[in-house]
């Protein structure tokens, strides 16, 4: 559905960056106002993420308004901010297809548009590719700008930090704003701060500035002294010392929601050399009241009416992974008092919200820091605790060496609760859950297992936990089957996986909770049905039972194939010298697209009618 432009006159002259930049400047705050309204309307509509591109509007306006985009590069990070982006760069027409199988991507993607100079999904990216674009520019020699946005959410990851000691080092024009989205300031403290940022990003200062530090290049002693005096006369007003530390000239904080500020400051700091920090303060939900009360909750929306006062909730019936994963942890850390699990900044989502609430000594929230998550729990583990590390798994990709070197190697009793794993749904390639079971089953020491419903997915996280060594339970987004789940717990014996159907001919081992489209197509097959449970150790004894009387082996897994659990069947039926053909049926060698579950289920022939097809296709060669 398309909105009406007629209610939008202001932002129908600004299709484009180009367009926007016509506009007289006292035009501004009103596209501002009018893009923040058809951000409402089409997120409303469409569903996707809605708080945070709600605080960044007059960011995003002032931002296209003084650089000229796609020329000067722009990057975000995360991308849950970039709406406001994606309407101004010619896409609102379609942003009620976002997040929607071939609709608008959920996040900048360079294909989609010029404007998105950078892939992104995963945080605290922008600066490292800001500071390596801006070398580029520089090389070029045409005058290009590079401008890196990040959160002070993203810049709690290590990598941030990384780039901001390389970059302040380097001495590069780069302009990094952090849009601080927590702290709350005064109309006083935020006018100060304004009236500040534009003096200390004026040509005046920066003159006296500059031509002091050139004038005192030659007599240090001098230099240091006039150096030091001026961070400590900008630090008694400003919180930027840490910045001006690590080499940024640091500005700020402003209002981020003053559309006329920014644009004077960011128009004189266009022109200073060198590297810069911008801080801006903005609200999450800025505009929408119930947005800017609980951001937590209007971070991602399903379709909502704005006149009502609650989200609609989920029509399913069955609770989610995340909560059995949620419930689990409070049955168990009541049995023990040595569990202490962590989180890369996913209590929310990774279902942890009551654990946090009831057990607040043995909850850590270490932010968006994926390497420290799991080096700290390593450090737990190896004093005696016993730790649980909540983590999606395309966020465990980036905390890989910190597996294997600082928990594998040292085979330390580090649990790994593995959400979002597989298909994810609506985020896309960049949350796309496919590559755990290739990265971890090439680890010494792991025992991996991939539950096919919410009981055993409660039984293995419990098998998991008193395990002596590393292990990981992989589950996906999204609810499950409604089998009933057991309030005790139960160690399954490693390794051990489990018959489901016996049928004739066609064996079909299944790594997950593909397993109801498995029993549907070997009923129309009749085959045989193993629930393998585990990718690591692998069952061999029921792959040599099965190879005395079936002549065709397929493997299925909401994972990659390539390395996957498929794989590992393939490997034991060549290493036994059991010559077997295998068709392995999982995630292909290549990024797999936004869409529902299962229209991505479908679109890829894992669900039953695809499984039959695959299987009769191959064996018609």
């Amino acid at each position: 559905m398309t909105l009406d432009l007629a209610n939008y006159p202001v932002l129908a002259l600004a299709n484009t960056p180009e367009g926007l930049r016509e506009l007289p400047q006292d035009k501004l705050k009103q596209c501002a106002d009018e893009l923040r309204q058809y951000l409402l309307a089409s997120v409303s509509q469409s569903s996707g993420h809605f708080a945070s591109g709600l605080g960044t509007v007059e960011l995003t306006v002032a931002l296209h308004y003084v650089y000229n985009t796609p020329f000067d590069r722009l990057i975000w990070d995360v991308g849950h901010q970039a709406y406001p982006h994606k309407i101004l760069t010619g896409r609102r027409e379609r942003m009620t297809t976002i997040r929607k199988k071939g609709g608008l991507h959920p996040f900048p993607w360079p294909p989609e548009s010029e404007y998105d100079t950078f892939a992104v999904g995963h945080s605290s990216t922008s600066i490292s590719a800001g500071l390596g674009m801006a070398v580029a520019a520089e090389k070029e020699g045409k005058g290009r700008k590079v401008v890196a946005v990040i959160g002070d959410g993203a810049m709690t990851a290590g990598m941030a930090f990384e780039a901001l000691n390389h970059g302040g080092d380097m001495d590069k024009d780069l302009l990094v704003v952090l849009n601080d989205n927590e702290m709350s300031i005064s109309e006083n403290v935020g006018a100060l701060n304004s009236h500040l940022a534009r003096l200390l990003t004026g040509s005046f200062f920066n003159s006296i500035r500059d031509g002091g530090k050139k004038l005192l290049s030659n007599v240090p002693p001098i230099k240091e002294f006039a150096s030091r005096a001026e961070e400590h006369i900008k630090g008694m007003v400003v919180p930027g010392t840490i910045f001006e530390e690590l080499g940024f000239n640091y500005i700020g904080p402003i209002d981020g929601h003053d559309v006329h500020g920014m644009v004077d400051t960011l128009r004189n700091m266009r022109n200073i050399k060198g590297p810069q920090i911008l801080h801006v303060v903005t609200k999450k939900g800025k505009g929408y009241e119930k947005a800017e009360q609980d951001p937590i909750k209007f971070h991602a929306v399903p379709k909502f009416n704005p006149a009502e006062e609650t989200l609609p909730k989920s029509t399913s019936t069955q609770p989610t992974f995340s909560k059995i994963f949620g419930d689990w942890l409070c049955d168990m850390a009541a049995e023990d008092p040595d569990l202490m699990a962590v989180t890369p900044a996913m209590r929310e989502g990774s279902g942890m919200v009551r654990f946090s609430q009831e057990f607040p000594e043995q909850y850590f929230d270490v932010a968006i820091a994926e390497q420290h998550a799991v080096t700290y729990a390593a450090g737990l583990a190896k004093e005696g605790l016993n730790a649980v590390v909540a983590i999606y798994s395309s966020f465990l990709q980036r905390a890989y060496d910190q597996l294997i070197h600082d928990v594998a190697l040292q085979n330390l009793p580090v649990l790994f609760a593995i959400d979002r794993a597989g298909i994810v749904g609506a985020d896309g390639p960049t949350h796309q859950g496919a590559f755990d079971i290739p990265f971890m089953r090439c680890i010494p020491n792991m025992v991996i297992m991939a539950p096919a419903d919410e009981n055993e997915c409660r039984q293995m996280l419990y098998t998991g936990h008193k395990l002596n060594q590393p292990a990981a339970v992989r589950y996906p987004r999204g609810s499950g089957k409604g089998v009933d789940i057991q309030s005790s717990m139960t160690a399954l014996e490693i390794g051990q996986s489990r018959e489901v159907r016996r049928g004739e001919h066609i064996a079909i081992l299944n790594f997950g909770t593909l397993l109801p489209y498995a029993e549907e197509a070997a009923e129309r097959l009749n085959a045989t049905v193993i629930d393998m449970r585990f990718v690591k150790p692998l069952d061999t004894a029921v792959i040599d039972a099965l190879c005395s009387d079936h002549t065709l082996f397929v493997s299925l897994e909401d994972g990659a194939i390539a390395g996957g659990a498929g794989s590992a069947v393939g490997e034991y039926l060549m290493q036994s010298k059991q010559l077997k053909p295998l068709l392995q049926l999982g995630l292909p060698d290549e990024f797999i697209m936004q869409g529902t579950q299962q229209e991505m289920y479908t679109e890829l022939q894992l669900d039953a009618d695809g499984i039959v097809s695959q299987i009769e296709a191959f064996n018609a060669r």
